[in-house]
């Protein structure tokens, strides 16, 4: 582990995540644990990626989903 802040944790994954991880980390010759952590990052950061949005969109009118079906069946869309 390169941080020297690393936190130690059980976690318990189904038997074939484990072996797919143990096969991954030994063809990248990284340990399951770097493996891990950076895909808890990528999903961290896709989160963080989506509060953005959120935030950037939070000032947008909300649209009335029942108003919205209606309009469409008047227009023959649906």
């Amino acid at each position: 582990m390169a941080s020297t802040t690393a936190k130690r944790a059980t976690v318990y994954f189904d038997r074939e995540i484990h072996h797919a991880l143990r096969m991954k980390s030994a063809a990248e010759e990284r340990s399951i644990s770097d493996v891990v952590n950076e895909a808890v990052k990528l999903s961290l950061a896709e989160d963080a990626d989506d509060l953005a949005v959120f935030d950037r969109r939070a000032k947008e009118p909300a649209l009335d989903f029942e108003k919205l079906v209606r309009a469409m069946r008047r227009r023959g869309r649906i």
